[in-house]
């Protein structure tokens, strides 16, 4: 069974995939629902998805309506519909009834101009051709209340018997996420973007903002939704959206575009894209920067910072992502991260590794003073996904500023562990950006191995490149953290 705490628990993404086909090919019924959670029981959760019907615009709700099939059609239609219908006894009629079926249908979708609605849950074809027959003698306002009611019975029998098949359909609705595809490595340039000015300091970095001179970025696009389903089922390519139009949609976008961020460029590409293709129910757009910095010149006898030559620079990169699912009112952010890619470090000195476990398998010698080289990727999530989009510079928080409080942590820190490191690192952020919600860390452990131990009249040594394999480490730090007690954390967050 599915517990009403089990669906507390979900977060948006979850609860889309195990309650979006509740409503015939109408996931952002479920999507809107999801706003009031958490839900005091099924019964709950059911009236919570009505109301957002009966709420929702006319237009919304006769798609809805069209959306179901004819009943007793041959026509591909969806799982629950197929199975309902097969129950009724509509998927096996001999030819005459499947006759006098049509004609009644046919009827009444000129009568009407939206298909016969009906719970069949129960039902047998004699109770289905008498409804039929009578409900075309109303009147067109008439029937079409009659047909949301019939919706929302046929959305509750779905939902109980979700619930009864629990852990099964949770892994059914694993499967059916992966329909999706789209274009990866999609480069473009952008030369005199708005720059990015006005961002809170902070006593660990410099930054202040980005001339955005140079604004390159290395995009991914997927999109998703049912009405694809049968270009991979049957190669029906009449709604697919080509790939290569996914890559000129998003280079000729950042043309258009007038923000100063990359969260910004995905916000505002990924809803264009929704606004262009109505059948498109998901869209998930990454970009990684390619970052670009300016170079030297000698300006009136005097080196000077150039304007117009810019270099390809650094290891690490900023990176954003955003996940939007179509809703009845626009779009609503499913999920949204911003990051920093392959931050490569390295401290000489005041590093550690002692007291771990030792035993048989133990061949790592303690190092009370060694050097540590790490790599990290870190992600942050903003409690309102707006203030990632760098509209307000002053609630940003820019991947450079990241970067330094990072740097500035190793160097203040006699590190005992990567672990240790990366949790200091975390805290920080969150006490000069309480605006995020968590970061998360992805490191691994590139320490050097020594070749000279002893240089005479030096405290230097000699080393080459590890021996794989590596170590790594994943983590992530709450508000929580910050919030709690702890005399052995660094507290520097007052400086």
């Amino acid at each position: 069974m599915l517990t009403i705490e089990e669906v507390n628990q979900m977060d948006l993404k979850t609860f889309s995939r195990t309650f979006g086909d509740i409503f015939e090919d109408s996931s952002w019924i479920a999507v809107e629902a999801y706003r009031q959670k958490p839900f005091a029981s099924m019964e709950t959760l059911h009236n919570e998805m009505v109301h957002v019907v009966k709420t929702s615009d006319y237009q919304d709700q006769l798609a809805l309506i069209k959306a179901h099939p004819n009943l007793g059609t041959n026509k591909k239609m969806s799982t629950n519909s197929c199975d309902e219908q097969k129950q009724a006894g509509l998927r096996g009629l001999t030819i005459e009834e499947n006759e006098e079926l049509n004609a009644l249908n046919k009827t009444y979708m000129e009568t009407f101009d939206f298909p016969f609605i009906f719970a069949v849950k129960g039902k047998t074809k004699h109770d289905i051709y008498i409804s039929l027959k009578n409900r075309v003698k109303n009147s067109a306002e008439q029937e079409f209340t009659t047909a949301l009611d019939e919706i929302y019975k046929i959305a509750y029998f779905r939902l109980v018997d979700k619930c009864k098949k629990g852990d099964d359909h949770m892994q059914d609705q694993q499967a059916a996420r992966m329909l999706s595809y789209g274009k990866a490595d999609v480069f473009a340039y952008r030369t005199f973007l708005t720059p990015l000015s006005g961002v809170k300091q902070i006593p660990e970095s410099s930054f202040s903002g980005r001339d955005n001179t140079v604004f390159g970025f290395n995009a991914s696009i997927e999109i998703g939704g049912p009405a694809f389903l049968s270009s991979f089922t049957e190669g029906d390519n009449s709604l697919v959206v080509a790939t290569d139009s996914m890559k000129n949609f998003i280079q000729w976008h950042l043309g258009s575009f007038e923000g100063t961020t990359l969260e910004g460029f995905v916000s505002y590409a990924s809803e264009a894209f929704l606004q262009k293709y109505n059948h498109v129910e998901m869209i998930e757009l990454s970009s990684t920067e390619v970052p670009f910095n300016a170079t030297t010149t000698v300006k009136d006898g005097e080196l000077a910072i150039s304007d117009l030559v810019f270099n390809r620079s650094r290891n690490e990169e900023a990176y954003a992502s955003i996940q939007l699912q179509k809703t009845a009112g626009g779009t609503q952010i499913v999920e949204q991260k911003s990051g920093l890619l392959n931050l490569q470090l390295v401290k000489v000195k005041d590093n550690s590794f002692t007291g771990f476990i030792r035993d048989e398998y133990t061949t790592l010698p303690e190092d009370g003073n060694r050097p540590l080289f790490i790599y990290l990727n870190l992600d942050w999530r903003y409690q309102d996904p707006a203030q990632a989009l760098g509209d307000d510079p002053s609630t940003y928080v820019a991947a450079e500023q990241v970067r330094d409080i990072a740097t500035s942590i190793f160097h203040e820190m006699e590190t005992p562990s990567i672990q240790a490191l990366i949790y200091e690192i975390g805290c920080r952020v969150l006490e000069r950006f309480p605006q995020l919600t968590d970061i998360s860390f992805e490191s691994q452990n590139r320490t050097w191995d020594a070749v000279v131990e002893n240089i005479p009249g030096s405290e230097g040594k000699v080393y080459t490149e590890p021996r794989l394999p590596y170590g790594f480490q994943r983590f992530q730090v709450t508000q929580e953290d910050v919030t709690q007690a702890q005399p052995q954390r660094l507290t520097h967050s007052q400086n």
